[in-house]
């Protein structure tokens, strides 16, 4: 019997973790939340994996390359026969046949009580996007979502209120978002290298809670993010595999969706749910990251510079057909095809400013499911009754994979055609203000932040600060009128240049007011020092988080 199987069974073994195995910081509690056997398990899985993990790497950054010298995506010719050959995905379990309406949110108990309480399908705990990777944020999230699958979790606020689960019938169904393959966990090294965050999100999840999950039928079950290609995903797969094995699970038991939150992965849908065909419920339209990865993809081309955030909509040609495209590959192959996120929170005090926003969740909503998806995104409890209204009018059943989408048809010009539009004032400050915010909250250990009545993320801050570095760095003629070279010009008239970006940063600290107000307040002064050196880089940084991470803790 491994050290893995001995533990999890009660049977006591030594208490030393495995050689090579060292953990550089320490909270209260977390020798019972990494006990030998799960070091053993995330030993094994790094020794295994890791040399795949960075080979993949690199080739990320040598197909960026590629678009650097002036290369485009485009459906793989190595792949055409996955693309035409008539084939499915395994059976979907019963407890997500139906997710109309999912809830999103980071892993603190009390999230996680209000999202399994919230009446959602399903709650996406969340490690990646919407948590500051500290220590202290990923072991207190592992706790809080092993007390919740035991039934025990409960919380009481510094006023005092307290808050408990509804009894398990009445919860969301959990699904479990570790962080994406680029990410290391430098908290835990294994032969003296960080360990991927995404193994060990995932392989501390199920060493916890997944034989409690599978005897209950619930798992476990994930959301993969950030994947760019099909060989990713036969990394996840094998690493599963690896998983399931050492921990006694029957093959395909982890289930899981993938978010198509990257513009190289539009193009190798198909080829995705084949490699994870025996676990793969689905994919998502993960919009803002997807957002994000056309301005990174493309940093280098001035064709395809995107005017303001505001003014890309999910209404906008290239992303209908990213859109489309998804739900007709999902359907085909008895896949879900999950619609995104409404980032919009309730706002109290404004009944008409709260009736308008509430109206775009509606719109948006009602465009998903008049499209074919199977379900949607929520940032806030209270948006979910008004998206199961929407849903439930135009979706009597628990999905839509009746709706094939066969008249769709999506060309690589289709996809990678940018919107038209322009670039305000307002806009370019707005994207200032929301990144220095959601970084300085990030630093402090924050990484879901309310902004301007948005429930602001990393991905929703990636794309701020990607336009900034594409405005500043490219010319567009469509967005300013100008020729390329020249400076793009904001719809005042006013050149979108390095002193427009100091004049913004300067002034922000007077425009946030009292900063103790704010999340991370204290941090906004070295927030808009990162900004400002990202931004005037000659090369687009890969993702903010990278250079950020080596500031937490």
């Amino acid at each position: 019997m491994s050290a893995v199987m001995a533990e999890r069974q009660g049977t006591p073994v030594h208490a030393q973790p495995p050689a090579g195995v060292e953990i550089t910081a320490r909270v209260d509690g977390q020798d019972d939340l990494l006990p030998p056997a799960a070091l053993e398990l995330l030993a094994g899985l790094h020794r295994r994996f890791e040399l795949t993990r960075q080979t993949r790497l690199a080739v990320r950054r040598a197909r960026q390359a590629f678009f650097d010298d002036g290369g485009l995506p485009d459906f793989r010719a190595d792949t055409a026969a996955i693309r035409a050959g008539d084939w499915k995905v395994a059976p979907i379990p019963a407890a997500l046949l139906d997710r109309r309406v999912e809830i999103t949110g980071p892993v603190d108990p009390k999230m996680v009580i209000n999202a399994l309480n919230s009446g959602a399908n399903c709650y996406m705990a969340d490690f990646e996007d919407s948590t500051a990777p500290t220590w202290d944020n990923l072991l207190t999230g592992q706790r809080a979502l092993r007390e919740a699958v035991a039934g025990t979790l409960a919380f009481t606020s510094e006023q005092g209120k307290a808050y408990a689960l509804k009894p398990f019938e009445q919860q969301a169904v959990l699904i479990v978002r570790p962080r994406g393959w680029h990410l290391d966990e430098k908290h835990l090294r294994v032969d003296g290298a960080p360990i991927a965050g995404s193994l060990f999100d995932a392989a501390l999840f199920a060493f916890h809670n997944a034989g409690v999950l599978a005897a209950k039928d619930r798992g476990p079950y994930l959301y993969l993010p950030k994947l760019q290609c099909m060989e990713e995903a036969q990394l996840w797969d094998d690493a599963l595999g690896h998983i399931e094995q050492a921990l006694d699970l029957p093959a395909g038991q982890i289930k899981v969706t993938v978010l198509v939150e990257t513009l190289p992965a539009v193009f190798e849908m198909d080829e995705i749910l084949h490699a994870l065909r025996g676990r793969i419920v689905g994919l998502n339209c993960g919009r803002w990251d997807y957002m994000f990865s056309y301005i990174k993809t493309f940093r280098a081309h001035r064709d395809k510079v995107l005017p303001e955030r505001g003014q890309v909509t999910m209404t906008q040609p290239f992303l209908r057909a990213y859109s489309e495209l998804l739900i007709q590959t999902c359907h085909r192959r008895g896949a879900h095809a999950m619609g995104g996120m409404a980032a919009q929170i309730p706002i109290s005090g404004d009944a008409e400013a709260n009736e308008i926003a509430l109206g775009k969740v509606r719109a948006d909503k009602l465009r998903e499911v008049t499209a074919g998806h199977d379900g949607t995104w929520v940032a806030h409890p209270a948006l979910i009754p008004l998206a199961r209204e929407v849903f439930d009018e135009r979706m009597p059943g628990p999905n839509q994979h009746d709706v094939l989408r066969e008249e769709v048809t999506v060309t690589r010009d289709d996809l990678i055609k940018p919107s038209l539009g322009t670039i305000t004032r307002a806009g370019f400050e707005g994207n200032v203000e929301v990144c220095v915010r959601y970084l300085a909250a990030w630093l402090d250990g924050n990484g879901c932040v309310p902004i301007h009545n948005l429930m602001e993320d990393a991905a929703t801050a990636e794309i701020a600060r990607a336009q900034l570095w594409s405005w500043l760095h490219h010319a567009r003629q469509p967005v300013g009128q100008v020729p390329p070279g020249e400076n793009l010009y904001l719809d005042d008239g006013t050149p979108v240049d390095f002193a427009l970006l100091e004049r913004a940063l300067i002034g922000l600290p007077a425009r946030l007011g009292d900063r103790s107000r704010l999340p991370g307040g204290s941090r906004i002064n070295e927030a808009i020092g990162v900004l400002d050196r990202l931004t005037h880089a000659d090369e687009l940084e890969e993702f903010l988080t990278l250079p950020a991470y080596a500031r937490l803790d």
